[in-house]
C-alpha cells in the first residue's frame, strides 16, 4: 500500500511548519503569497488528498484508531468490543494502542496516527493534550474522545456516562438501607467522571441530612490496587463504615479483598457497590451491586460519531451522555446497626 502524503511531509518539504500547511489547505488567507504558492504545488506534485475526499476513500479500506489508558482492562475490552461492531458493518479496519498517561512527546502517539493514514481516532481514557490536540487538528485528522478526563472544547466530540446521576444513585441505594457510614473510592481527582460520580454521592448524602465527611472519601486509581489499599485504609479507622461506594468495580474488587483479610463479611458486616458493570461483576463472591453504563454501546456510538466526521457529515451533538443505571445484586444489605 503506498503511503499517504501527509501535511507533516508537505510542510518538511516547503521548510515551513504543519499549521501553515493547514491554513493553506483550509483556504485560510493569513500565509504569504510566495508561501502558499509553494505548498499549493507540493500539494499538486505529491497528489494530496483531504479526508473525506472521494478518490481517498476509493484508494483504501478506511482505518480509524483506538487509543486507551491501558489494554488489560475488562472496560478497554467492553469499549472496543462496540468499535468493532461499528467499524465490522461500514468495512472500516481498526487499530488498537496505549499511551502512557502524560505522554506529551514531540514525536508522541499523534505523530504515529498521521504516518499510518488513520482516518480518525477514538481516545478512551488517554488524556490529550492541547499541544496534541493541536497537531491532529493540523493533520485534518478527526478525533472523539471516550469519558475526557478534563472537560473537552466544545468542539471537540466527546462521548461519556451520566456519572453524577450513577454516583446518586449507587449512595441513595446505600442510604435506603440503613447506611449512614458511607465511604467512597473515587478514581484519580482530576478526572472529570470522577468528579461527577463523587459529585453525586455528595449530593445524595446532602439530600438525606447526612453529614459529607472528608474523613471517608479516597482518590484511588481506578485499579485493584486501589482497592485495596484506600479499603483497607478506610476499614481500619475507629469508626470504620459500614459501606464503600467504589469509583469502578476494579476497585470495589480491591475492597472485597481488604474486606477479606480483616475477617468482615459482605454483605452482613460491610455492603460494597461498584460503577461499570463488567462480566465479572455477576460472578464475584457475592455478586456485585454496581451502576451498570453502557460501555459497548458507548464504544459503538463514538465510533459512528467518528464515522460522520471522517464522511463530513455534521454532528448533531459533540457531546453524548449515555444513561446509567443501578443493579441490585447480592453485596449490599441493611447496615449492621438496622438489623
Amino acid at each position: 500500500m503506498a503511503r499517504r502524503t501527509t501535511l507533516a511531509s508537505i510542510a518538511a518539504k516547503a521548510g515551513v511548519s504543519t499549521p501553515t500547511v493547514s491554513k493553506v489547505v483550509n483556504g485560510r488567507p493569513d500565509v504569504a503569497p510566495s508561501t502558499r504558492l509553494l505548498v499549493e504545488r507540493l500539494l499538486d506534485e505529491h497528489y494530496y488528498l483531504p479526508p473525506g475526499h472521494p478518490g481517498r476513500r476509493r484508494s483504501r479500506p478506511k482505518l480509524i484508531d483506538v487509543v486507551f489508558r491501558e489494554l488489560d482492562s475488562l472496560w478497554t475490552v467492553d469499549i472496543l468490543r462496540g468499535v468493532e461492531e461499528w467499524a465490522a458493518s461500514h468495512e472500516t479496519a481498526v487499530a488498537v494502542s496505549a499511551v502512557r498517561p502524560g505522554d506529551t512527546r514531540p514525536a508522541s502517539w499523534t505523530s504515529a496516527l498521521a504516518s499510518h493514514n488513520s482516518d480518525g481516532v477514538i481516545v478512551a481514557i488517554a488524556e490529550v493534550t492541547e499541544r496534541q490536540l493541536e497537531q491532529l487538528r493540523a493533520e485534518n485528522i478527526p478525533l472523539v474522545v471516550v469519558d475526557p478526563v478534563n472537560q473537552p472544547p466544545p468542539e471537540l466530540p466527546s462521548v461519556g456516562a451520566t456519572n453524577w446521576a450513577g454516583g446518586l444513585a449507587a449512595t441513595e441505594h446505600l442510604l435506603e438501607l440503613g447506611h449512614r457510614r458511607i465511604a467512597a473510592i473515587s478514581g484519580p481527582e482530576h478526572f472529570l467522571c470522577n468528579r461527577a460520580r463523587l459529585d453525586g454521592y455528595r449530593s445524595a448524602l446532602e439530600r438525606a441530612c447526612v453529614r459529607f465527611d472528608r474523613a471517608l472519601v479516597r482518590h484511588g486509581d481506578f485499579l485493584h490496587e486501589g482497592g485495596f489499599r484506600y479499603g483497607g485504609e478506610l476499614l481500619d479507622l475507629p469508626g470504620r463504615p459500614t459501606a464503600i461506594f467504589a469509583g469502578n468495580d476494579q476497585q470495589a474488587l480491591g475492597v472485597y479483598e481488604a474486606a477479606r483479610q480483616r475477617g468482615l463479611r459482605i454483605p452482613e458486616d460491610l455492603s460494597v457497590v461498584g460503577f461499570d458493570d463488567l462480566a465479572l461483576s455477576r460472578w464475584l463472591p457475592p455478586p456485585l451491586t454496581t451502576v451498570r453504563q453502557a460501555l459497548t454501546e458507548t464504544g459503538r456510538v463514538a465510533a459512528q460519531m467518528l464515522g460522520q466526521l471522517i464522511a463530513g457529515g455534521p454532528l448533531t451533538s459533540t457531546r453524548l451522555e449515555l444513561a446509567t443505571e443501578l443493579i441490585v445484586r447480592e453485596s449490599t444489605g441493611p447496615a449492621p446497626v438496622a438489623r
